[in-house]
């Protein structure tokens, strides 16, 4: 069976053709990233603007590299950026019933945790999720299949959205998560010792604003080199991720973890992921952290394998609880 998935949740137009779940036939992904790059961060009318003038050209390209239409249509229903979610829902729900084929509504953060799943190992249920990208900073148990329990998430900035601030503050390009990595591998990660919120406190939930104020003030200070600050603001900011996952798996038991979500792709991150976390962890290809429409193909094709369909009258959500 082949699901097209269509993803449009923020800055990245993803259309692609899975096949049985797990492979991927072909995918497009169309970046924003120059486009917004002047404004230092996503224009939400102007993402969904350049989503309207290429999903059309994306798919009829992904259909003719699979050789053929889907048999199932799934699209990102939230959460995200209304007006951009809107033009892929609707275009998908347009496909869907010209081709007279079944729709899957599919929430965004399912799509990253189901990312691991194209990859060449995959993990069994149940396990841990952490899911890491610009909008978004969760700790998931995931017992089955759709069946998800929200640990901890962010009362302020998700770590990626911090990452986008700091870099400004630093004058360091966007996105702000590859130019840190970038100016960080030359600088010392111990030259400032950045504060972790919240991180010896038994919430599971995250902190970031913190972070980001305390660079500001650190930089109004004169003598510190970018390079340092770079290297420390991301020493501590994935230290705290690492300590939140560890008290999860503590508390949860849990013997897997799922990394996912754009910041995924940091180096310092896996790095510390493969010294310090005691159980298997699981990470998608850099290729499939940043949003793409594979993994909300796989995500649909498990949802639609487990009798979790839709209709066309279903429609975006800009908001939308995992749990």
């Amino acid at each position: 069976m082949r699901v097209l998935g269509i993803e449009t949740s923020c800055d990245e137009t993803g259309i692609a053709i899975i096949e049985d779940g797990r492979r991927i036939i072909a995918s497009e992904v169309a970046s924003q990233i120059d486009v917004h790059a002047a404004f230092g961060g996503v224009v939400p009318e102007i993402a969904s603007r350049q989503h309207t003038e290429c999903i059309h050209q994306l798919t009829d390209r992904v259909i003719e590299k699979a050789g053929g239409r889907p048999d199932v249509v799934a699209a990102t229903h939230g959460p995200g950026l209304m007006g951009s979610l809107l033009v892929g829902v609707n275009f998908a729900k347009a496909l869907a019933y010209t081709w007279r084929v079944p729709y899957v509504p599919v929430h965004h953060i399912e799509g990253h945790i189901f990312s691991v799943f194209l990859a060449e190992s995959a993990p069994e249920f149940p396990f841990l999720a952490l899911i890491v990208s610009g909008g978004h900073t969760l700790l998931i148990r995931c017992d089955n299949p759709h069946q998800y329990e929200l640990l901890g998430t962010t009362r302020d900035d998700a770590i990626g959205e911090c990452f986008d601030k700091v870099a400004r503050l630093l004058n360091l390009p966007y996105p702000g998560g590859p130019s840190i990595q970038r100016a960080a591998e030359t600088g010392d990660p111990k030259a400032i010792a950045f504060p972790r919120a919240m991180a010896s406190s038994d919430s599971l939930e995250f902190s970031y604003s913190g972070l980001k104020t305390a660079v500001l003030y650190k930089l109004r200070e004169n003598g510190h080199k970018t390079e340092d600050v770079a290297a420390s603001f991301q020493y501590a900011a994935v230290d705290i991720l690492i300590r939140k996952t560890r008290a999860a798996l503590e508390k949860t038991g849990l013997p897997a973890l799922v990394v996912a979500g754009g910041v995924a792709a940091n180096k310092h991150l896996r790095e510390r992921l493969a010294k310090d976390i005691p159980v298997p962890v699981f990470v998608p290809p850099f290729s499939l952290c940043v949003d793409n429409g594979a993994m909300i193909a796989a995500a649909g094709h498990s949802l639609y394998i487990h009798g979790k369909t839709g209709d066309l009258s279903s429609t975006a959500r800009a908001t939308w609880p995992i749990a």
